[in-house]
């Protein structure tokens, strides 16, 4: 059988469990690692890394909305397969989802979807009232997307952006810290390049059933895409850049520059993986399995750490 049929499995075979937890796209949930970012971003005089307590509750209090952003996220993608079954069935891959194929009935997808949100929501409300917030918008964001703004040319991928930005200042307003103006502007325009990718992607690989797929690719092209992107790439170097050699929050030696190369290396890899490739559609199988990507984001994140810990403990 062709990997790209649909396989005639009945849901029993598949199994309702499976088949649930698959439409809740685990892979994606990588995103929401971005919850994490308020610890360096966010950074202060506060912090003492030398206080063992301190730093398991805050561990303590990033997983919890880590595993918050994971449920309602997934209700997030459960919802969007409902609403672009249709379309999804033209698509090569997407078809072969749990909901487009039939191996996930309606009714059950939407008791899971609902469940999901609501717990999540009730959770993130008790925990923190402004977290309860954040989330919400975070909800309706993504709802938005699903039923109208993810067909608006342009709007769609900002509103692609405005959900990686919600998850990291998420981050930051569970553990009641200066949410630092260097979170909105890194996080919102390397998730900006990351869905510009998708899109190229999604263009190329859809060819003359773009517009069936998805009603904005008839409004993009490949070269307006290049074009956009060639701006928001350095944009986003040149915002990180700044950071590392500005912010208040970090040494006075500059030794954050010295992640600088972690970064530059990791933009070009993801823009290779994109033009060369042709693997943006699904950029969380590009940060999971390209392992260039993954030891350049590792020793980022090693360095990172290095530097505030010994600078600031």
């Amino acid at each position: 059988m062709s990997k790209l049929e649909t396989p005639s499995v009945s849901l029993p075979a598949l199994g309702a469990s499976k088949a649930v937890l698959i439409s809740a796209r685990p892979k994606q949930w990588t995103k929401n690692l971005l919850v994490f970012l308020a610890l360096i971003f966010s950074f202060n005089e506060g912090w003492s890394f030398s206080d063992a307590e301190q730093i398991a509750n805050v561990v303590q209090k990033s997983a919890f909305v880590f595993i918050l952003f994971c449920a309602l996220s997934s209700a997030v993608y459960i919802f969007n397969d409902i609403t672009d079954i249709e379309k999804d069935r033209l698509h090569p891959i997407k078809k072969l989802r749990p909901i487009p194929s039939g191996r996930l009935s309606l009714s059950t997808a939407w008791l899971t979807a609902i469940i999901l949100t609501a717990v999540s929501l009730i959770l993130s409300l008790v925990t923190e009232p402004l977290l309860g917030c954040v989330s919400a918008g975070y909800t309706v964001l993504m709802v938005l997307y699903s039923r109208w703004t993810k067909n608006v040319v342009l709007l769609d991928v900002f509103s692609i952006s405005g959900g990686f930005v919600l998850r990291a200042v998420a981050g930051a307003v569970a553990l009641t810290i200066p949410i630092s103006p260097w979170l909105y502007s890194c996080t919102s325009l390397g998730a900006l390049l990351i869905a510009l990718g998708k899109r190229r992607s999604e263009l190329s690989i859809a060819g003359d059933l773009a517009p069936d797929q998805r009603v904005s690719l008839q409004s993009y092209s490949l070269h307006l895409i290049d074009k956009i992107t060639a701006i928001v790439a350095p944009l986003t170097l040149l915002t990180y850049t700044l950071y590392a050699l500005t912010a208040s929050n970090l040494p006075d030696n500059h030794a954050m520059a010295l992640t600088i190369p972690f970064v530059v290396f990791g933009l070009f890899r993801y823009l290779f993986m994109v033009y060369k490739k042709n693997l943006g559609e699904a950029p969380e199988d590009i940060f999971l399995t390209d392992i260039p990507l993954i030891l350049s984001n590792s020793a980022w994140i090693v360095t990172a750490s290095t530097i505030l810990i010994v600078y600031r403990a």
